[in-house]
């Protein structure tokens, strides 16, 4: 239900926050009741002409030249929806996106704090983390005049060649959802809207706004939409935003069956729905369960004005449409308190705290892959090579509508190609972060220097010279574009296997956007995912190295060994559909269908398990400078509970995993419960969990069911490595939503 639990956070989730957050608590079940009522008392109030000004809005950017009729109070930025004076109804002023205050190639002249990427984030496996950094780019945007945040992607990774894999979080539902509602919880914490999005199945960049997912209803339930239902219920956003690609079909942002059927009378959400920007298909789509048209510029028509207003005049079904969908937008500005705490621009941003936020996601978002014992590194290292990735200055940013920037703009631009704005919108860009200026100051007797790999020759010479070799191989990911396959491109990985021959001691930091494949992996003494870090990217990646920061990420995805262990070797439409941002359909490319039959609710791991299939690195996967333990796993009923010990040296935090196993002796994985935990050296700490029945149980025949039998449940150090069984006998249970 929308905003219908009140959930605490820690006091330590507001942390080294913006002094101008305002943090406020999530709105109750009563006072969204309260909201809802003052909004249907509104719409009562309203005229005709006022009825079509929430539903609508332009994209304020003059990327392609003047916006006509820019209104004066507008921010340039994703979206603006005019308020209603009359009515004490504020407007709506959008920015992008999850990362981050969005940058928009620097119109506006100022800079923000870049989160590391939603990939990134979710490697943490840390709730309160993702609402730290949520409520700081959340203040930020209300510094800047925003009041909504077109964040919360959650989409499933079900392609990890998805051009925006790096936005998204994991491929797991269960954490997804949890994760994905924390950092809304963060946004909505300073009296702005956030999104979740992209509603729904949104897997793939390649044709994105035609091509049709088919996928049986049951194994949606249980896997992408379940991500969406666990968000909504942990995060209450105000809006949800749904998606350019169609579902049986039907384009999701005009889809029945998912935005009434599914989101509003089945889950009971209460908030709004915003389409994404150019995918509204006609006015039919108010009656399908759309409620505001976002940069209706950029779509066939505008549908949401006059054009609805004439419906609504003369239709009964289109003028009950028409006020739920104002009711709608309004329940959501009043239960926010955007019109009695308005954002204005102008507002004081503390970037130094904003940034140690940012630094610290990216600490505990960093995973350890490998390590053969060459790390940590020492301090006292006297030479050190570092090669590849623009490493002397820069960490690399993932591109399009989630591109951020601190002041300044970017350290590096490399041009992708093409022409006209959107050209520049997905160009290659590095954030203004050092990772070889962090390592020298951590090894301040180190010489350390620098080669940028295009000559093989010489960055193996300058490997041979050196006491360790670090390679930055760096893999970009843009909105727009999937990439073509799983390789290190612009022959990174030949660059990697040259210079590990030379140097035993070579370390390999990734910054990808998602999985890679490893070809050199047996020949390098250690290797770390970085993926893309955010703006203080540089420093926490020298703390992992020097062992400052004891490296805690586990992966939220699965890394293949390589495309023929994913569902679809070749990813839909690759071969034959030609690349384009704006994604309208060429002859005959409207009948690219996608099929998530083949896998259904088995994403990530779970296909792993099903095919028996050993993961380049499975999901969960990551190691420590310590050691850990998880032991004497008890369930009972829908609860468990174990002990987790740091066995090591040093201290660090573990992330416990507890795996349903078999369900009446047939084998069936689905993460169930995790939590962080942090310990000392030969501390210990009891933990209990609890879990969703819907993790245990199928969706059929328009409900839940959870068959009585036998269960086995294990703790796992990752999706692959698994405790013994522990098995209990549970009831049978059905339930709708």
């Amino acid at each position: 239900m929308f905003l219908s639990r009140r959930l605490l956070v820690s006091a330590s989730s507001v942390l080294a926050l913006s002094a101008t957050a305002i943090h406020a608590a999530p709105a109750s079940p009563a006072d969204i009741a309260k909201a809802d009522a003052r909004a249907a008392a509104t719409v009562r109030q309203m005229t005709g002409e006022e009825k079509v000004v929430l539903t609508h809005g332009i994209m304020p950017l003059p990327l392609a030249g003047p916006v006509p009729g820019m209104p004066a109070d507008a921010i340039p930025g994703a979206g603006y929806i005019a308020g209603i004076e009359r009515l004490g109804i504020p407007a709506l002023k959008e920015t992008d996106a999850s990362l981050g205050v969005s940058y928009v190639m620097g119109i506006r002249k100022d800079g923000a704090t870049a989160l590391p990427s939603g990939v990134a984030q979710a490697a943490s496996w840390n709730p309160d983390l993702l609402y730290r950094g949520g409520a700081m780019i959340g203040s930020e945007a209300r510094a800047k005049g925003f009041n909504v945040l077109l964040a919360g992607g959650v989409n499933l990774m079900r392609d990890p060649r998805n051009g925006r894999t790096f936005e998204y979080l994991a491929e797991d539902p269960l954490l997804s959802g949890m994760l994905v509602g924390a950092a809304i919880r963060g946004i909505q914490s300073n009296n702005i809207i956030s999104t979740i999005k992209h509603f729904a199945l949104n897997g793939q960049e390649t044709g994105r706004k035609y091509v049709d997912v088919k996928i049986d209803e049951g194994a949606a339930r249980e896997s992408d939409l379940l991500a969406f239902q666990i968000g909504i219920e942990q995060g209450q956003p105000g809006s949800v935003m749904c998606a350019y690609n169609r579902v049986w079909g039907e384009q999701a942002c005009a889809n029945d069956w998912l935005l009434n059927k599914v989101l509003k009378q089945a889950w009971g959400y209460k908030g709004f729905v915003m389409s994404d920007w150019g995918a509204v298909p006609n006015i039919e789509a108010a009656l399908k369960g759309l409620d505001q048209q976002s940069g209706e510029q950029l779509d066939p028509g505008v549908f949401f004005a006059d054009k609805l207003k004439e419906k609504a005049a003369s239709d009964p079904a289109y003028k009950a449409r028409l006020d739920d969908m104002n009711r709608r937008i309004l329940t959501a500005i009043y239960a926010s308190g955007l019109d009695k705490a308005p954002a204005t621009p102008g507002g004081k941003i503390d970037f130094a705290a904003n940034a140690q936020v940012a630094e610290e996601v990216a600490k505990q978002g960093i995973v350890l892959l490998k390590n053969d014992g060459a790390l940590p590194l020492a301090k006292s290292a006297r030479s050190i090579a570092i090669i590849g990735g623009y490493a002397d200055g820069a960490v690399l940013s993932g591109a399009g509508s989630s591109q951020v920037h601190g002041e300044g703009g970017p350290a590096v631009v490399r041009p992708v190609g093409g022409k006209g704005v959107w050209a520049g919108f997905i160009a290659q860009q590095y954030h203004r972060s050092s990772p070889m200026d962090a390592i020298q100051e951590l090894a301040k007797d180190a010489k350390v220097t620098f080669r940028d790999g295009r000559y093989i020759a010489d960055a193996v010479e300058k490997a041979r010279q050196s006491e360790v070799a670090i390679v930055f191989a760096t893999q970009w990911q843009t909105e727009g574009l999937d990439v073509p396959d799983l390789s290190l491109p612009d022959g990174q990985d030949e660059l990697i296997a040259a210079v590990a021959a030379a140097n035993p001691r070579t370390i390999v930091v990734l910054e990808t956007g998602g999985p890679v494949k490893m070809p050199w992996l047996d020949k390098v003494a250690g290797v770390i995912e970085a993926w893309y870090p955010g703006a203080r990217g540089g420093p926490a990646i020298a703390s992992v190295l020097f062992g400052d920061t004891n490296p805690s990420g586990r992966l939220p995805l699965t890394f293949p060994k390589d495309e023929s262990q994913l569902p679809r070797p070749r990813l839909d439409g690759s071969d034959w559909v030609e690349p384009d941002f704006s994604g309208n359909p060429s002859s005959g490319s409207d009948k690219l269908v996608s099929d998530y039959d083949i896998e259904g609710s088995d994403v990530g791991y779970r296909w792993f398990a099903r095919k028996g299939q050993k993961a380049l690195f499975p999901f969960g996967h990551g190691l420590s400078y310590t050691t850990f333990e998880s032991s004497g796993l008890k369930v009972k009923g829908l609860a468990a509970s174990f002990t987790v010990k740091n066995t090591g040296q040093r201290a660090g935090d573990d992330v416990a995993q507890v795996y349903l196993v078999s369900r009446n002796g047939q084998a069936r994985q689905r993460l169930v419960a995790f939590q962080r935990v942090s310990l000392a050296p030969g501390a210990s700490k009891s933990v209990t969990v609890t879990f969703d029945p819907r993790i245990l149980a199928d969706y059929r025949n328009g409900g839940w069911v959870m068959g009585g039998g036998e269960y086995a449940f294990a703790l796992g150090k990752d999706a692959e490595n698994l405790s013994a069984p522990v098995k209990v006998k549970l009831a049978a249970k059905k339930w709708k939503d």
